[in-house]
């Protein structure tokens, strides 16, 4: 009990500073400083983020309200931010008491909700949730879900997902990959696990891309700390660090082109296009020297259509190319 008086009041605080924040930002004499500061803030925890969002969209409701019924624009100078800070804590209280009924009647229904999705090598599979979220398992992917009335968990173990979620900010979608950690901001995502590697990129919204619980606790890194990605935003961790690049939309469309069954290359070496058609085929193709993994190739294939990528590089490329067993070996 004493703990989940404690939640509440952490919850209460971080509603009252987001709310004092929206206040201060509406303010003809907010500043680039105030912004540096409000963007720090939003970056200390994920809480912060998830209330600070979630009471903007009440802020814009409410204006939306106002005008459809008419009122002045000076009658919304009159709505108190302590009012709503009041009544958010109210909503905030409400939503722990009820997470706190759910834990007790909880474990037996938990257990009922996990499961765990998985591709095959070339495979792919929708997943459709029953708040109207879709997921999407890309080939020789292992994804396990959690999801009951007060939190919405996933595991990726392998592979690559792509997410369309629907935000409810009650109860954060939360992506755990490793020693990393995504959470939902109201988003349209790509996560991509490979062996030392993960990758995330945004399409449309907001994540949280930050490190675990226990991976912060042991790092100490600059590289490590969290950061807030954007539509274009992509992020790449390795165990040295955590690299950020924007990418336009047209490329991102470009690498989720396996939704559609389709690999897209442009200016790709030959090498990295070999590799990604072997994530999709157990016949394998196999670069024999670096000159000809070097040579460039832009096209589009069909995943499973190693032989028309075969010919292409014999034809196009110049490259000599032979089988050998159930492999396809090109070389100069």
């Amino acid at each position: 009990m004493i703990e989940a008086q404690m939640g509440i009041a952490r919850s209460e605080a971080i509603e009252a500073e987001a709310a004092a924040w929206l206040e201060q930002r509406d303010r003809a004499d907010w500043t680039v400083e105030d912004q540096a500061t409000l963007d720090e803030w939003l970056l200390r925890a994920p809480a912060h983020a998830v209330a600070y969002w979630r009471l903007e969209g009440a802020w814009g409701y409410a204006d939306r309200l106002a005008a459809l019924r008419g009122a002045p624009h000076e009658k919304k100078a009159l709505v108190q931010p302590r009012l709503l800070r009041r009544l958010l804590s109210g909503i905030a209280i409400a939503l722990v008491f009820a997470a706190i009924l759910g834990g007790m009647a909880g474990s037996y229904l938990l257990r009922m909700s996990q499961m765990t999705y998985a591709t095959p090598v070339g495979g792919h599979k929708t997943v459709v949730l029953a708040d109207g979220s879709r997921i999407e398992l890309d080939t020789d992917t292992v994804l396990r879900m959690s999801i009951s009335s007060d939190r919405r968990i996933a595991w990726l173990d392998r592979g690559e997902t792509y997410f369309q979620i629907a935000h409810d900010a009650s109860r954060p979608f939360i992506v755990i990959a490793g020693n990393r950690r995504v959470t939902d901001l109201g988003t349209s995502f790509m996560i991509r696990r490979d062996a030392g590697k993960l990758e995330v990129a945004v399409v449309e919204g907001r994540v949280w891309f930050d490190p675990t619980e226990d991976r912060t606790k042991s790092a100490g890194r600059d590289q490590l700390q969290p950061v807030l990605l954007s539509q274009g935003d992509a992020a790449v961790a390795t165990d040295d660090g955590l690299s950020l690049t924007k990418k336009p939309l047209r490329n991102l469309m470009s690498e989720l082109g396996w939704r559609r069954g389709v690999l897209v290359f442009s200016n790709t070496t030959l090498a990295e296009a070999a590799m990604e058609f072997n994530r999709y085929n157990q016949q394998k193709l196999i670069i024999a020297d670096r000159e000809a993994g070097r040579s460039l190739i832009g096209a589009t294939f069909r995943t499973n259509d190693v032989e028309l990528f075969a010919k292409v590089a014999r034809d196009v490329l110049g490259l000599h190319v032979e089988k050998r067993g159930q492999d396809i070996v090109i070389s100069r």
